[in-house]
């Protein structure tokens, strides 16, 4: 069967998408060009999100005095060892919030990354309340001879959620940023953790309604992870019982009855998250890698018949 995104996957994924927009293979490298976030450093708040630890998905090569450049030419070389696959990159500024300075300064920066023939455009992630017009109309001018993506850190459509993790913005400040973006013709991706302290499966079922309602090109899903070194650490040593943890058979369970209702056009580019041990802190998978998830997610997919936007009705939303 051929499903509405054009092939055989029973979900529309990311490996696609990028088959469909650039004709073959892309990777995506990191880079840290040592932004911070305005719940870090005061102007809203201090201590940042309570789950936040950027160092469990940051790569090692990633280090701000490196430069853009050197920062590039390393992940280049790590992906090609470990991928062989690509011809092309994307640049993905993921630690912080990467629209957090004067636009001068992000002229520079994706200039320099934009500059290297190998890499094809930019993913840029940061928070809905570090986006204007101003800088929107910017990468809106990039977009029209490279990829451009801005990726909006979400993590749950409940205002009293993102209140109790310290966010520092509401579900509506998202809703403005995402639509401001799709506006301008931009790639626009979200991310959101399920799991959650006070978020039950029926609200995270349920919260898909909202999700497709947004304009969004890609979506991340990531089950809860508590790291070491976070206020989230604290919280479970004083009370534990606040947290709920699936086993792995569990959440493939949960996240089957998400796609299920998932927008079709929505392309799914996670939908759990790794983490390297020295990191976890309570529950955890333990060694379980993206590849072996996935394989796990389609295995489940397949047994029970179900496919990304089965229940998805447009009408209701």
């Amino acid at each position: 069967m051929i499903y509405p995104w054009g092939d055989s996957r029973r979900y529309n994924s990311y490996a696609g998408y990028f088959r469909r927009v650039f004709g073959g293979r892309v990777q995506k490298l990191s880079a840290d060009a040592g932004f911070t976030c305005p719940n870090r450093d005061g102007t809203i708040a201090e201590g940042g999100c309570t789950f936040c630890n950027n160092g469990a998905f940051t790569p090692s090569y990633c280090i701000p005095s490196k430069g853009i450049r050197r920062q590039i030419e390393e992940g280049i070389e790590f992906h090609r060892r470990r991928y062989r696959g690509a011809s092309r990159y994307l640049v993905y500024f993921q630690s912080f919030s990467n629209t957090y300075a004067p636009l001068e300064r992000l002229r520079t920066l994706y200039a320099e990354a934009l500059a290297h023939p190998e890499v094809a455009g930019i993913v840029v992630g940061t928070r809905p309340d570090c986006i204007d017009e101003e800088k929107l109309d910017y990468f809106a001018g990039l977009a029209r001879t490279h990829y451009v993506a801005i990726e909006y850190g979400i993590e749950s459509t409940c205002d009293e959620t993102l209140r109790a993790v310290n966010r520092g913005h509401d579900f509506a400040t998202a809703c403005r940023a995402v639509q401001m973006t799709a506006e301008r013709g931009l790639h626009v991706g979200a991310h959101f953790i399920l799991g959650l302290p006070g978020e039950s499966d029926e609200m995270l079922v349920a919260q898909t309604s909202l999700i497709n309602a947004l304009p969004l090109t890609t979506v991340k899903f990531h089950q809860l992870q508590i790291f070491r070194d976070t206020p989230m650490a604290a919280q479970y040593d004083a009370d534990p019982g606040q947290f709920r943890f699936w086993t792995l058979d569990e959440y493939i369970a949960l996240f089957t009855e998400i796609l299920r209702r998932l927008r079709p056009s929505l392309v799914v580019e996670r939908f759990a998250s790794e983490a390297p041990p020295r990191y976890h802190y309570g529950p955890n998978w333990g060694l379980v890698r993206n590849e072996q998830l996935w394989a796990m997610l389609e295995k489940r997919l397949e047994e029970t018949d179900a496919w990304q936007g089965e229940l998805f009705a447009a009408k209701t939303f």
